[in-house]
Formats: C-alpha cells, sequence, structure tokens
C-alpha cells in the first residue's frame, strides 16, 4: 500500500500530467509587492471517510490578484470548481486557510460568509440561474432587493448595469425569449449589480455558441482588464486561451501548474463599453 508522500506523488505523475506540464512557458507566477487579494493556502477538501476517502482537493496553494483573468483548467474531477467554490466561501476546506480581502474567513459564520458573497464576491454559473418568471431586469432588480437596495436608485444603476452588458433593450424579456448568450450576459450584470471587486465564473460559455462565447469572454476580460477586478474562470474551452493572463491546472485534486501567459491584450471589441 501506498504512504501518503507516495500516494501524492502518484496523484501528480503520470503521461496527461507530462503533457500538461510540457505546455508551460516556464514564467511561473512569483511573489510580487501587491497583496493578493484572494488566496488559498495548503487547502484540502476531502469527502468520504476511511478507505471510501477521496480528495477534491489536496494541499493547494494559490494566490490571485485584481487586474488580471485567471483560467483554472484541468480533466473533469481534477478539482476545478471545487476549488472555484472554497474561493467563493460556499464549501469550507477541511484544511488549510482561504484570506479573502486581507481577511482569513476561519471561523465565520454563515452568515457573514453570505454577507461576504453577496457584497464583494460575483459568481457567474453556467446554467445561468434566471428566474424563469422574471424580466432581465427583475432578475437583476432582485439580487438587489436582497442586499437592501430598492426603488428609483436601484433601477437606474440595473439599467446601467444592463446597458454595460450590451442589453439596454432587452431587460423587458423572459429567459425563454433571450439567447443563450443573452441570458449569461444578465447572469453577469446580476453578478456585478453589487460592485464586487471579485468575479468566479464556472464554465461560463461551456453552452454557448462561438459568437455568443466570445462576448462572453471578452467581457469578463474587460472586467478584469479595464475595471481592475480580481477575475477567475473555469473552464475547458480553449476559446479563453489567448485572453487569459494566467493558467493554472489541477490534476486529481492537486497543482501541478501556475503559468503566465501574458501581459497585455489585443482588440476587446465590445468590452470597451463598459462602465458598471
Amino acid at each position: 500500500m501506498l504512504n501518503t508522500a507516495e500516494l501524492k506523488t502518484s496523484r501528480t505523475t503520470g503521461p496527461l500530467v507530462e503533457l500538461v506540464k510540457k505546455s508551460f512557458t516556464g514564467r511561473l507566477q512569483s511573489p510580487v509587492a501587491q497583496a493578493a487579494m484572494l488566496e488559498v493556502q495548503n487547502v484540502s477538501v476531502e469527502y468520504g471517510a476511511g478507505r471510501a476517502m477521496a480528495y477534491a482537493l489536496e494541499d493547494v496553494s494559490v494566490a490571485f490578484r485584481p487586474g488580471k483573468l485567471t483560467l483554472l483548467m484541468g480533466p473533469s474531477g481534477s478539482g476545478k470548481t471545487t476549488l472555484l467554490s472554497v474561493l467563493g466561501c460556499l464549501v469550507t476546506p477541511n484544511r488549510g486557510s482561504v484570506r479573502v480581502l486581507g481577511n482569513d474567513i476561519a471561523g465565520w459564520s454563515e452568515s457573514a460568509k453570505t454577507e461576504l458573497r453577496r457584497e464583494k464576491i460575483g459568481y457567474v454559473f453556467q446554467a445561468f440561474r434566471l428566474f424563469r418568471a422574471l424580466t432581465a431586469m427583475e432578475n437583476i432588480l432582485l439580487a438587489m432587493e436582497l442586499s437592501g437596495r430598492t426603488g428609483r436608485q436601484a433601477r437606474e444603476a440595473a439599467e446601467a448595469a444592463l446597458l454595460a452588458v450590451g442589453l439596454e433593450n432587452k431587460g423587458h424579456l423572459l429567459p425563454k425569449e433571450m439567447s443563450g448568450g443573452e441570458k449569461q450576459r444578465v447572469a453577469i450584470a446580476r453578478a456585478l449589480i453589487n460592485d464586487p471587486p471579485i468575479i468566479l465564473a464556472d464554465e461560463p460559455t461551456a453552452s454557448l455558441d462561438s459568437k455568443s462565447g466570445n462576448q462572453v469572454a471578452e467581457l469578463l476580460l474587460g472586467l478584469a482588464e479595464k475595471q481592475n477586478r480580481l477575475v477567475v474562470v473555469v473552464s475547458h474551452d480553449n476559446r479563453w486561451l489567448p485572453l487569459c493572463h494566467r493558467k493554472v491546472v489541477l490534476q486529481n485534486g492537486c497543482l501541478i501548474g501556475d503559468d503566465m501567459t501574458r501581459n497585455t491584450t489585443g482588440k476587446l471589441g465590445r468590452v470597451s463599453r463598459l462602465s458598471v
């Protein structure tokens, strides 16, 4: 039977892992003076117990800073969505620490973490998660109401959010009347409505066609580059590779690569209109 050290080595080696490692440029992330906005240290997430115990994440440490779009990659079951859920304070790790905006959230109550998510973290899901009986505008207004913002100012902010994602004339539509790309942009507008410095997106383009996927990808890129937000995207979609500043790769719950990919971007198309 493998001991703990041998088991971890076996999980981070092999033909697939070596192939992934060869794709890196070697420009690894290095410590910088700017403080991390979001980070995990030696985080492990376990499921089951005893011989049935399995790691979703094992001893993962990674930090994120604003102004960059980071792509989380890896095969299915590698721990990408689990790591995103830990970063978004949706999953509490069995071991390790999570720091958000300089705050170690260990020991925080669920209500305190809910308030942190509502005010500081915008979450974008693959399945949009819009209320089918509400219009695009009403879906955004509901998110604002949960934060205690109502009335004329809330409506004006929701209109500005729709304008920012190019849907200023679509606020009256129900989700069934919108395309997949339009629904995802409504979801992004909703995530932005409380002006969070952190945006986390789980497979935001997986169910979209090429045109809609590119629009959503460039929109999220603009949030990082033009608004200096921290944007982390989980995706298998290769369209993200030329857009991201950094790629972080997981394999079997372990971090196997952290690579700077670029520092600047080219033409961003419509994202220049962002002003949320």
